[in-house]
Parts: structure tokens; C-alpha cells; sequence
């Protein structure tokens, strides 16, 4: 992109260098500024403007040319064909008059136009490549070096030749060279500029770390998963572009628009010539100049302008938010829903349970708790581990348990202290014998309220109840009283128990709650609901919501960078936040606001000018030049970029 920046500012200023003397021994700077200098050699003045032109029309317009053959053999009709078409008429006409032709001149027309309109071009990509910050921030984001650990000796390489398997070094203060997992050390992450975190987080040995992201303090020694191509930054930067270069529907649209323009353009060009020349009686001269201007004005530079720029902008602003479109139809269709189905576990919820209440009929609550983690310090399932955990953040010491026994489906029974511990189902506590003690009408009331329950006995008596639920993320209510501010109707659909899935609708405020829904369920719902009338955006973590995903009118994956690669969502949010979903919501209604507004700009200055181009108002001396044409033109297209490139302060809270 620098480089095509470069080209066009130079293919400019040449063609803006020229246009200055042309223009100073043009008839018009004679008839308004009385400007008659004597030429240079001798030779006559419309000879010398003929020579000055060259580099103008063989050099700097040279790029309108390519441009308007390619379109034509691509069967289409675009602006450069409009701009080349002008040109090449406009000079071959100053030409033909230099060599004998009766009539004026207009050199200092084609000269101006072509500097113009190159000027909106430069103007016009130098803010696409500002647009594309975004990118290039992430792509610097990639370390040139790694450190990897070869035959037990840390040596520094190519971040390139970096292979997966490898020991990476990650010192405090460097970068983390590519996706890896974490084998020894401790340390916080800054992973803001990947995720959107604006926190450092912790990373232990077996957490994932991200390629880009900052080691803050301690040094890592990390195993790398993924490499080149495959890691979730490239992932992001290779998102973005593919939606940078996606059209969105309103684009298809002002596209078609574009072309139709052309049509008219050039009809419109013919139309007025014919009708000044044959009609009016102008002289050629005159009359071609009213065409060309015609032809300039009409050039649907802005109106193809008014939806890419926006859309560039828009998907920008998401990456440095953690938000990720796949394509601008997503960017769009975003602003338009009604209604956002969210999953629950994982997505309203943080995925793991953990202990919400402990009620004892024997042990003090601690000693209950630490007895029932020493048997379920032996045990993998999600339960136990939740169990063990709640007593490591009491900062209890659990001893160790012996004789440990695992009843599949039920629980386990270990002796911890010289004291028999049962801690499983009610079922485990009746096969062994122990009366639940009036446990058993608390469970069920705990049960009704959405909680899972483990009983734990204790030399033969039934002493409590460990109650565990999945958390519900701490942003999730916001999240949804975003979403009721903007009149969305929010649902959660989840294959839970209802009575789980209801603790968590009213503790939300969630409008609609779809319990008990099968996975190849999912997808089913989410039609229904689109039967319905509705706009629907499903939220899932992206493994048993694809179908689901998939069918709604913008899947929206939500998890971490590790995630990315989520093949059926339409967005992904690099953070494990709902928040980010009306965020994204908002940040779509931005961006349309804006395209509107480029649209009516652009439909509404070509509705103008094109009148006053042919000279409709000539009577009351309303009348335009080429070169005034071209500037308005210019103008009209960098307008439309400026006011995209506005979107960037856009408040998306």
C-alpha cells in the first residue's frame, strides 16, 4: 500500500508541476487574469502548452489509461474509463487544433483534471493505509528473533525457523515469539493488543500463550504449538484482510450504482455535446467542453469510495478491540439484529463449577469442606477438582486421604485422618449405609434452585452438603443490560436442566430462557426464531454451537486467541466477554451510519451537479469548466474518506 501511496503522489505532483505553465499560457489565464507572457524559443504558446503536456498525459494520466483498458476487457465500465475518456478526447482535440483545426485550445483543462483528480486518488489511499494501522500494528506485533532452548543451550533465531515442539526462552520484557504453552516459570502477559485485555494475565505452567503478546515479569520456558501461518495472530491479521477485501451488501449495491453512473456519464456526455452542437448552435469547442465536464463530474469516484473506506475503518477499530469480522457482510448485517441467543456454559458462564454454598449438620463449614477436598484431591472429575479448589482458596490444608475407592457415576469413599469420608450422590450414601438426617429436603431445595449437590458423610453420618454451580461471567449482566438499552430481545438456549437455566435468566435478566436443547437441537431454535421475523445473532463458543452458528444471521464465536481459527462464526471475540457482543453491535451501527451518510453524499452530488456540468443554468451564468469539474470531483471522493476515517472517533463503549 506504501507503495501505490508513493506512485500516485508522484504521478501528482508531476502532473501539478506541469499544469502551472500550461495554465499561464492558456487563453483562459489571458481572458481572466490577462496573463499574455511571450513563450520561450520563439515558438508559439499552444505548442509549448502541446509539449508540457506530455509527462501529464503519458506519464501521470497513464495510470487512468491501464485502468480504463482493464475494465474494459473485463467487459465493465468504471471511473477510469470516465477520467481516461476525458483525457484522451480533451488532448487529442487541443492537439488536432495546434495543428490546424479551427478552435481553442484547453491544454490547462486536461493538465488540471489530471492533477485533480490523482490528488483525490493519493488523498483517497493515503487514508486507506491510514485505515490500515490496525494490520500493521499486528503484524509488528511478531518478534524478528526467538530464543529456543537446542541441546539444553538458549540460542537466538529467526522467529521463521522456529518449529513446533521446540523449548522457547521468553524473557521479561520480550515478546512471545509464536503460540506456545507453558512448561516452567510464572509471569503476567500483556495480551491487550491481541485480545483487547487491557489487564496482564497470569500465566502458570499449562496455559497457553499467544504469539505477539508481552511477557511483563518472570521468565518463561514454553513449548510452541503453533507456527508461522498457524498462529492465532496471523490468523487475526489474515481475518481482517479477508474482511477488508470483502464487499458488503450495501457496496454490491453502490457498486452497481457505480456502473449505471458510468452509463450515464458518457451518454450524458454525448447527449449534451449533440445538444450544444447541433441544437444550440456552440461552437465544437464549446460544446465538447461541456461534454468533457459532464464526464468528469458524473465520475462515481465517491459513491465507490463511500462504503469500502467505512468498512476498512470499522474492521480496524474491532481488532484493536478484540473483535474480529470475517467480512464486511457481517459488519453490516450486525447492526440490523433483533434478537441475540447466547449460550450458557462457557459463554454467560465461565465453564467450571465452583462452590457456591456449603451447609453442615456435624463439622464446622471448613472442616466439612477440608475433609471432603482430601478425597477429592484423588479424583479427576470436574466436581472433585472444584472441591479441592474451593479448600485451596480457603488457604486449607487437606491431608492426605488412603485407602481411596471411586464409585463410577456416584462418588468416592477414602479414610482421611483414621475418619471414613463419603463424598458422591445421595444414591452412594445409601448403598453405604448413612442416614441423610434431614440433608436430604436441603439438597432438593438447593437442587431446585439450579445447583449441583455433593453429599458428604462422615463415619457413617451424612455431615453436609457441598453445593456447585457454574459461575455466571462477572460482565454477563452488563452485558445483557446493554443489549435491553438497544431494544434486543435477549434468549439462552442450553441443554442444561431448566431449573439451572432459570437461576441464570433471572439472575441476568434474561428475556427467554430454551432449556434442555440438544446440541443438533440448537440450529432448529435458532430458525425458529428466524421464522418468527427475527434478526438473530447466536453467541457460542464456536464446538457444539456450529450448527447453530452457522444458521443464524451473524454466528458470533466467543473465547480466546487460541480460538480464532472458529470456522463457522461470522465474528469472534477474542475475549471471553459478552460484553464485546453489544460492543460489536454498536461498533456495526457505526459503521453503517457512516456508509449512509457517504452514500446520500454521493448519490446527492452527482443529483447536483450533473445539471449544472451540461449547463442547464448557462442562462443565468452558471456554467463549469473541466478542471473545475475535476476539483469538485476530487473534493467530493476525499470528503467521503474524511468522514469515514471520523468513524475513528466514534464512541463504542
Amino acid at each position: 500500500m506504501a507503495d501505490m501511496v508513493g506512485d500516485m503522489r508522484r504521478r501528482f505532483l508531476v502532473a501539478l508541476i506541469f499544469s502551472i505553465p500550461i495554465f499561464v499560457y492558456s487563453p483562459i489565464a489571458a481572458q481572466l487574469f490577462g496573463l499574455r507572457p511571450a513563450a520561450p524559443f520563439g515558438i508559439r504558446t499552444d505548442v509549448l502548452s502541446l509539449l508540457l503536456s506530455l509527462p501529464v498525459v503519458f506519464y501521470s494520466s497513464a495510470v487512468f489509461f491501464r485502468g480504463a483498458v482493464a475494465a474494459l476487457r473485463n467487459r465493465t465500465l468504471d471511473m477510469m474509463v470516465l477520467v481516461a475518456t476525458s483525457i484522451g478526447v480533451g488532448w487529442t482535440y487541443s492537439v488536432l487544433t495546434v495543428l490546424g483545426l479551427p478552435g481553442e485550445h484547453f491544454f490547462e483543462a486536461i493538465a488540471l483534471l489530471a492533477a485533480f483528480v490523482l490528488f483525490g486518488h493519493w488523498m483517497e489511499m493515503s487514508a486507506r493505509a491510514g485505515a490500515s494501522d490496525a494490520v500493521r500494528a499486528l503484524l509488528d506485533l511478531a518478534p524478528p528473533m526467538a530464543v529456543v532452548i537446542r541441546d539444553g543451550v538458549p540460542l537466538e533465531v529467526p522467529t521463521s525457523e522456529v518449529h513446533v515442539g521446540e523449548l522457547l526462552l521468553v524473557r521479561p520484557g520480550s515478546r512471545v515469539p509464536v503460540d506456545a504453552v507453558v512448561e516452567e516459570g510464572e509471569s503476567s502477559v500483556d495480551e491487550s493488543l491481541i485480545t483487547g485485555e487491557s489487564l496482564p494475565v497470569t500465566k502458570r505452567p499449562g496455559d497457553e500463550l499467544i504469539g505477539g503478546t508481552i511477557n511483563k515479569e518472570g521468565a518463561l520456558r514454553a513449548r510452541a504449538t503453533k507456527v508461522g501461518a498457524d498462529t492465532a495472530l496471523a490468523q487475526i491479521v489474515e481475518l481482517v484482510r479477508a474482511a477488508q477485501e470483502s464487499k458488503a451488501p450495501g457496496q454490491r449495491l453502490a457498486d452497481r450504482a457505480a456502473f449505471w453512473l458510468v452509463v450515464v456519464a458518457l451518454g450524458g456526455g454525448l447527449v449534451t455535446f449533440s445538444a450544444w452542437f447541433l441544437l444550440a448552435g456552440a461552437s465544437f469547442s464549446t460544446s465538447l467542453q461541456f461534454a468533457i465536464t459532464v464526464v468528469v463530474i458524473a465520475c462515481p469516484d465517491a459513491l465507490g469510495l463511500a462504503t469500502p473506506t467505512a468498512i476498512m475503518v470499522g474492521t480496524n477499530m474491532g481488532a484493536r478491540r478484540g473483535i474480529l469480522f470475517k467480512d464486511a457482510g457481517a459488519l453490516e448485517q450486525a447492526s440490523a439484529l433483533t434478537t441475540i441467543v447466547f449460550d450458557k456454559t462457557g459463554t454467560l458462564t465461565l465453564g467450571q463449577p465452583r462452590v457456591v454454598e456449603i451447609r453442615g449438620d456435624g463439622p464446622a463449614e471448613d472442616e466439612l469442606l477440608r475433609l471432603a477436598a482430601a478425597v477429592e484431591r484423588e479424583s479427576e472429575h470436574p466436581l472433585a477438582r472444584a472441591i479441592a479448589e474451593a479448600a485451596d482458596e480457603r488457604g486449607l490444608t487437606a491431608p492426605r486421604a488412603t485407602s481411596f475407592r471411586a464409585v463410577a457415576g456416584a462418588g468416592a469413599v477414602a479414610e482421611v485422618d483414621g475418619r471414613t469420608v463419603v463424598v458422591g450422590s445421595r444414591r452412594l450414601l445409601e448403598q453405604v449405609g448413612m442416614s441423610l438426617d434431614g440433608l436430604g429436603e436441603v439438597a432438593t431445595a438447593l437442587q431446585g434452585s439450579g445447583r449441583t449437590v455433593a453429599f458428604v458423610g462422615v463415619d457413617g453420618h451424612a455431615a453436609g452438603v457441598v453445593a456447585l454451580a457454574d459461575p455466571v461471567r462477572p460482565t454477563a449482566r452488563e452485558a445483557v443490560g446493554r443489549l435491553h438499552s438497544e431494544g434486543v430481545e435477549v434468549v439462552m438456549l442450553t441443554g442444561d436442566n431448566r431449573a439451572t437455566a432459570e437461576r441464570v435468566a433471572a439472575e441476568l435478566g434474561i428475556d427467554r430462557v430454551l432449556a434442555e436443547v440438544r446440541p443438533d437441537d440448537k440450529e432448529r431454535q435458532v430458525a425458529s426464531l428466524q421464522r418468527d421475523g427475527r434478526k438473530v445473532g447466536m453467541v457460542g463458543d464456536g464446538v457444539n454451537d456450529a450448527p447453530a452458528l452457522a444458521r443464524a444471521d451473524v454466528g458470533i464465536a466467543i473465547g480466546t486467541g487460541a480460538d480464532v481459527a472458529m470456522e463457522t462464526a461470522d465474528v469472534v471475540l477474542m475475549r471471553a466477554d459478552p460484553v464485546d457482543v453489544p460492543r460489536a453491535m454498536a461498533l456495526s451501527r457505526a459503521t453503517v451510519r457512516k456508509m449512509r451518510q457517504n452514500l446520500g453524499w454521493a448519490v446527492g452530488y452527482n443529483t447536483l451537479a450533473l445539471p449544472i456540468a451540461g449547463g442547464a443554468f448557462a442562462w443565468a451564468g452558471l456554467t463549469l469548466r473541466p478542471e473545475i469539474a475535476a476539483l469538485s470531483m476530487s473534493g467530493s471522493s476525499v470528503l467521503v474518506a474524511v468522514n469515514a476515517l471520523l468513524l475513528k472517533r466514534a464512541k463504542v463503549p
